[in-house]
């Protein structure tokens, strides 16, 4: 009974590796097949991210495929050389694999320690394990532990509340302690930079839908604006849809700033006393620094955000130690778990075949005294059953003294041979 992750992720492997053997959601499915007909009785599950591409086994009485037979099975469906694969993957095996599940799934293993995305990630390929009917119970027992642990991680630690990327940190610190809601606010891109595409992203989880582009080359405003379904408006329109803007995310190329004081008043005054919410993520910035000062305007620059992430972090790599206690806590509770089912069946045909032999000397006893009192005869098959306890008290015990650093084969080969027990 053993469980075992081969793979590779971004700590030791490059994106260019990563590409090569990562696998999209039709690929997981055709490579879980393939899976069930070269190793049957082996378990399987695919977890394939940007960030790494591991295979989860398991196996209750077969030998489980070793690296270099998995990274053969990685090579064939890649068509791939599988010397250019051996040298990138690592492998952990029982309790260090279940340890690194644990870690990935409460995203303690990410590149961005905390980043909420991991979980889903690990759940979608169980999922498509299970469906494609390659799960079994050791890794339904592993996966569902690791989704307790993350969910343990996540509200007994502040792990996954420190956010540490610029635009969570504007979405998560800055524009929520500004707006309860964002369905009904109206956004503007200005530029259509990377860091802009990512901030959406977090605000359209916080509910944003109503987006407007402006981009010096129209053509790719519109084009942005089709990705985010949203609207583009032309350059010479800024002005104007700052004035109907609730929040602006600015990461423009420009030299100096295209949002000046002078330009700003006029602004101000359209609006009224709405609050405007402006992320300038642009180097050099795009908006003077002094408009942050007017009444209703909060302004907030790389920097600004730069310090958060930091403060954020800090504090976060401060719980780190609180979750990896779990995470470790509960891979010792699982290895358990799995070691005292390995023991089980043994367990169970040694109190099975010292039952049967106490009911037939019980039988014969009761035969040889009729007329014993029901009160009589309670007592004595009461000692018949604390005899037997004590008798396989021992056995049991060793039994489950070993267990908890593993499975105990030598042991459970002794007591099957000692007491002729069924395979």
């Amino acid at each position: 009974m053993s469980v075992q992750v081969v793979g590779c992720s971004h700590h030791g492997t490059s994106i260019v590796i990563r590409e090569r053997l990562a696998f999209g959601r039709q690929q997981v499915e055709e490579a879980l097949q393939q899976w069930r007909i070269s190793f049957r009785d082996v378990e399987c599950v695919l977890l394939s991210t940007c960030n790494r591409v591991e295979i989860y086994t398991a196996s209750q009485s077969v030998p489980i495929p070793g690296m270099e037979e998995i990274a053969c099975f990685l090579a064939r469906f890649h068509q791939l050389d599988p010397s250019e694969i051996v040298p990138h993957l690592f492998v952990n095996t029982d309790q260090a694999a279940v340890r690194h599940l644990f870690n990935v799934a409460a995203s303690l293993d990410s590149m961005v320690l905390g980043e909420p995305q991991i979980l889903a990630q690990v759940k979608q390929a169980y999922q498509a394990a299970t469906e494609c009917e390659a799960t079994g119970p050791l890794l339904h027992m592993a996966f569902q532990a690791a989704i307790r642990v993350a969910r343990r991680v996540t509200t007994e630690t502040a792990i996954h509340q420190r956010r540490v990327s610029i635009p969570s940190v504007a979405v998560a610190d800055f524009a929520r302690q500004i707006f309860e809601r964002f369905d009904d606010k109206e956004t503007l891109v200005i530029g259509a930079g990377e860091m802009a595409e990512e901030t959406l992203r977090y605000l359209r989880d916080e509910g944003v839908r109503r987006i407007t582009v402006i981009n010096r080359s129209f053509e790719r405003a519109c084009q942005r604006a089709r990705e985010w379904q949203g609207q583009a408006r032309p350059w010479e329109e800024l002005h104007s849809a700052m004035a109907r803007a609730d929040l602006v995310i600015s990461t423009t190329g420009a030299g100096k700033p295209i949002v000046t004081l002078e330009d700003f008043r006029p602004i101000q005054a359209a609006r009224g006393q709405r609050p405007l919410f402006v992320l300038d993520l642009a180097v050099p910035r795009d908006f003077d620094p002094v408009i942050g000062d007017r009444s209703d305007v909060y302004l907030y620059s790389v920097d600004d955000l730069q310090a958060a992430c930091q403060n954020n972090r800090a504090l976060r790599d401060k719980e780190l130690p609180a979750a990896e206690r779990i995470v470790e806590q509960e891979a010792r509770r699982f290895m358990t778990e799995m070691y005292h089912r390995a023991t089980g069946p043994v367990i169970q045909q040694l109190r099975d075949g010292w039952h049967k032999p106490k009911e037939e000397e019980l039988r014969r006893l009761m035969n040889r005294l009729p007329n014993l009192e029901q009160r009589a005869q309670d007592e004595i098959r009461q000692s018949f059953d604390r005899l037997v306890n004590k008798l396989l008290h021992p056995p049991l015990e060793s039994l489950r003294d070993e267990s908890r650093e593993g499975v105990p084969h030598g042991l459970l080969d002794a007591l099957a041979r000692l007491f002729q027990l069924r395979d």
